[in-house]
């Protein structure tokens, strides 16, 4: 297998693309990868599907990764010309003051609330709530601001990929990282036995609703999801509470919120890492969910495992990952396409 460099997760995580509003990374994905598989489409979802030909097609394999992330969305203009907005997806408004942010892909601006020394003690210990916070884009009244911004416009945070030894800090590791992985699978222009498709989905994050039209399209056979998923080792949090710790791993879940993880694939994956001596954890707590949960209740129901990439601070305007983690989760996923026929059999 080449080396991998995580070629393109710091641009993946750059570019914006809210739940609904995924066009920047569907048509990055689709350039990167159009040469490389044998067919693409986009479906009315606007999940981006890639083939490639088994060499045997006795079985469906789906590998999906999610290309939404976590935001926001204008929801008035005020007189002032600052802008109230609601969350897309889960955030923490404790993270959210005194960050910059884009809108609309393109138009930055800072998010706003009381300073510290004007708010009374009942306020100081109180988490600040969506309807109190502003966004502020330099407009002075709201025509100004109306000018440049809609009620409906979609609000990303503005944050830059930086890599340092072995760690990356950047935004939306959830799912870029997944989608990041189903990409360096794809260069590796490497034939498989099963038939394989890449789903790249869309608005995970606001009910797994791209994952829930695959199975009529696809009727596959098996599934993996490949996720960036909560790291536990943080400040102040013992050892014992930890979901994932980076440098560990990619993580496989043997459940999380309204799933539990067929066991002969979550078994299969643990041999597979096993057998190549490939750095793996488990992820030890169920908080969460992911599209396996959306593909095992559709359909007929698709057996589905998932393997994530442990990302400390995810849907916040900032999260890290272990660049280690990322290059053992793409070997651990290459490994078992290899396996074909044989795995989770």
């Amino acid at each position: 297998m080449k080396g991998v460099k995580a070629l393109y997760l710091k641009e993946l995580s750059e570019l914006d693309g809210v739940s609904g509003d995924e066009g920047r990374i569907r048509k990055f994905i689709e350039e990167k990868i159009k040469d490389k598989v044998d067919s693409l489409k986009v479906d009315v979802m606007g999940n981006l599907i890639a083939f490639k030909k088994g060499t045997r097609s006795n079985r469906k394999f789906v590998l999906a990764a999610h290309m939404d992330e976590v935001g926001f969305m204008v929801t008035n203009i005020e007189d002032d010309g600052t802008l109230s907005f609601a969350p897309v997806g889960g955030v923490d408004p404790r993270v959210v003051v005194g960050k910059h942010v884009r809108i609309k892909g393109e138009l930055p601006g800072v998010i706003g609330y009381k300073a510290i020394h004007l708010q009374k003690k009942d306020e100081l210990l109180a988490s600040p709530k969506f309807e109190n916070l502003r966004i502020h884009i330099g407009a002075r009244s709201k025509e100004e601001a109306s000018r440049k911004i809609e009620l409906g416009d979609y609000i990303s945070f503005a944050t830059d990929f930086r890599q340092e030894h072995s760690r990356a800090t950047g935004k939306a590791f959830d799912d870029r990282a997944g989608c990041a992985v189903l990409m360096e699978v794809i260069e590796q222009e490497q034939r498989y036995e099963d038939d394989l498709y890449l789903a790249f989905l869309v608005q995970e994050e606001t009910g797994l609703r791209g994952s829930a039209v695959l199975f009529e399209q696809l009727q596959p056979n098996i599934a993996l999801v490949i996720e960036g998923t909560t790291a536990g080792d943080d400040p102040g949090l013992p050892e014992h509470q930890w979901a994932t710790h980076l440098g560990d791993g990619p993580a496989v879940t043997f459940m999380h919120r309204g799933y539990v993880v067929n066991k002969k694939i979550y078994k299969s994956i643990l041999q597979v890492a096993q057998k190549y001596d490939i750095k793996h954890q488990y992820k030890r707590r169920t908080a969460g969910g992911t599209d396996a949960a959306r593909l095992a209740k559709t359909g007929g129901g698709v057996p589905a495992g998932v393997i994530s990439v442990p990302a400390r601070y995810i849907h916040s305007p900032l999260s890290m990952i272990d660049l280690g983690d990322f290059e053992n989760t793409v070997k651990l996923v290459s490994k078992i396409l290899e396996e074909g026929e044989g795995f989770a059999r």
